[in-house]
């Protein structure tokens, strides 16, 4: 592996603003990004460049243009796959992210598809009360990366940025 820090992937990011927050988030916690396409907008959209204001130039982003083309890199650069989802079968505070992980999240429509559940690693799911179904997909990513940069930081595995 040659980047020790984490990887929040957007796959095929439905929503503009939503997408434009997270890289923005990527940005001010030093975490790198990526994005499966396609995406459901067009990256000079003005809602994805106003949510990620002028934090976007300071994103370490990749751009894939398939799933496929995402798990090339994923497998040659020996990372981890957690995926954030609600049918996630562990808890974010019992899953041990460990430096290189990726944290993928999916479409706010639909989800990821099952070829994508299949490849990760880990599902991992935020405890919410009921009957509530899920958190927005920008708030979800932000939890789950502080949890898992604290984890990383607490193992000296990280360096602060």
């Amino acid at each position: 592996m040659n980047d020790p820090n984490l990887v929040l992937a957007l796959y095929e990011p439905d929503i503009a603003a939503n997408a434009g927050a997270m890289l923005r988030t990527c940005a001010c916690l030093g975490v790198a990004a990526a994005i499966v396409e396609p995406a459901g907008f067009v990256f000079s959209d003005a809602r994805f460049r106003r949510a990620g204001m002028d934090y976007l130039d300071a994103v370490a982003l990749r751009r894939y243009t398939s799933f496929a083309a995402f798990e090339a890199w994923r497998a040659a650069e020996g990372r981890r796959l957690a995926l954030l989802t609600t049918r996630g079968g562990v808890d974010l505070l019992d899953f041990r992210f460990a430096p290189g992980d990726v944290l993928m999240v999916g479409r706010e429509s639909a989800g990821v598809p099952e070829e994508v559940h299949a490849k990760a690693d880990a599902r991992v799911r935020i405890p919410i009360r009921a009957p509530m179904r899920s958190l927005n997909v920008g708030v979800a990513a932000a939890i789950a990366l502080a949890e898992a940069l604290r984890q990383i930081s607490k193992a000296g595995g990280l360096a602060q940025v």
